[in-house]
């Protein structure tokens, strides 16, 4: 699976991910911040699946209708903990994230919404 990975979710989530065997492009690796909105754009042009803490990202997929390829939102939490949610998410759902769902991570709970018609 291909994700891009926010300056927000961390370096060592990057690292896990691309240990795990899948590709990533990482935010901070393609130059000065861009916006929210241009990088949900470069991951939906990319067919990345765009994982994030930021809660910004949910307005613009359902109030501006901006394209994506999918996208995981986890808690702002330690990278490890983040690692431990992102791993039972991708357990779970990639199914789901294939079909770029869009799943938020919140209290311990999983929440999968399927992407705006």
């Amino acid at each position: 699976m291909k994700f891009l990975v926010d300056r927000c979710a961390g370096q060592r989530v990057a690292a896990w991910l691309q240990t795990q065997g899948h590709e990533v492009l990482a935010a901070w690796g393609t130059g000065p911040d861009p916006g929210d909105a241009a990088l949900l754009q470069r991951a939906a042009t990319e067919g990345r699946v765009l994982v994030t803490i930021d809660t910004d990202f949910g307005a613009l997929v359902y109030v501006q209708a901006a394209a994506h390829a999918g996208l995981i939102r986890l808690p702002d939490v330690p990278a490890a903990e983040r690692i431990r949610l992102l791993a039972q998410v991708l357990a779970r759902h990639t199914e789901a994230l294939e079909a770029h769902a869009i799943i938020t991570v919140r209290g311990g709970r999983i929440r999968v919404a399927r992407p705006p018609a």
